[in-house]
């Protein structure tokens, strides 16, 4: 296999020459779900958790798992050992298949789509989250299942490029004046000394590095509840950050163009990332 290895349908194929039917109801109706594993030295990272996420998921959308766990992880193990580096990042992508017509109701007797690849892990540079990162508010109008991470996220497209037309980081969602999560992240508040989490509800895609962060923050004694966030509470907070996989960690220092504290990444953001990297260092690269 070549560094440009993926899987589709059965077979491990150069990624380039991967093809899928144009009648394929993801790319019609955008009709499946997904999910990003980091690999750290070729570890995936909570492995267990991201297909379990994947499976409540497709639960969801009513879409059966055309694999069992044994075999998402061999394909896993098997694209992430022929990759050229050690730090990963794996996509795994299950849509309800290519009918014969274009037809909203679920087609019977079709099998899915199921294709996985992997690229760099692509992480903060340092510089940047010394400085922490600026982000945008925006109204949430996204549909009422936002905790099924499901592939048609035009929505959070829009969102995140909203972000990025006014040179910021994210887009924090709003809605019904309460603080919900990031286009493409999870969103903390500090205020007070306390850490303040948005719960786990039908609004919220269910992070991983969300259940990471509250875990530490237990193990090492920080205050923390997990309840609704009031717009105004994020507005007057002491600190803000996002969490993925890929961001870990990130302090968002300047907000809708006023600062965000002092304006700097705050000293739980940095215990936070502290904390996270010596997780991965113990669980991910020793041994």
């Amino acid at each position: 296999m070549t560094s440009t290895t993926c899987y589709l349908n059965g077979q491990y194929l150069p990624l380039a020459d991967a093809r899928i039917s144009p009648l394929d109801r993801g790319f019609l109706f955008g009709d499946g779900a997904y999910e990003v594993i980091p690999v750290y030295s070729r570890r995936p990272f909570r492995i267990d958790e991201h297909l379990q996420r994947l499976q409540q998921t497709l639960d969801g959308i009513r879409l059966a798992n055309p694999l069992t766990l044994a075999e998402w992880r061999e394909r896993i193990e098997r694209i992430v050992a022929a990759a050229p580096f050690d730090d990963q990042s794996v996509y795994l992508q299950v849509t309800r298949g290519a009918d014969a017509k274009r037809d909203h109701a679920f087609p019977a007797g079709v099998p899915p789509t199921v294709f996985v690849f992997t690229a760099p892990l692509t992480t903060t540079p340092d510089a940047v989250r010394a400085a922490g990162v600026a982000a945008v508010t925006a109204l949430d109008n996204r549909w009422l299942r936002c905790d099924l991470k499901v592939v048609a996220l035009l929505a959070n497209v829009l969102a995140r490029q909203h972000a990025v037309d006014q040179g910021c980081a994210e887009t924090i969602l709003l809605r019904e004046g309460f603080m919900i999560e990031g286009a493409a992240s999870n969103i903390f508040v500090v205020k007070d000394g306390v850490l303040l989490a948005p719960p786990k509800d039908h609004r919220m895609l269910p992070g991983i590095t969300y259940d990471v962060v509250l875990e530490l923050a237990a193990q090492h004694g920080v205050p923390h509840k997990v309840r609704e966030i009031f717009e105004a509470e994020l507005r007057t907070a002491d600190e803000v950050w996002m969490t993925s996989s890929t961001k870990e960690v990130l302090a968002i220092t300047t907000l809708d163009s006023q600062a965000v504290g002092t304006g700097a990444p705050g000293p739980l953001a940095q215990r936070m990332y502290d904390w996270y990297q010596q997780f991965k260092d113990e669980v991910m690269r020793r041994g």
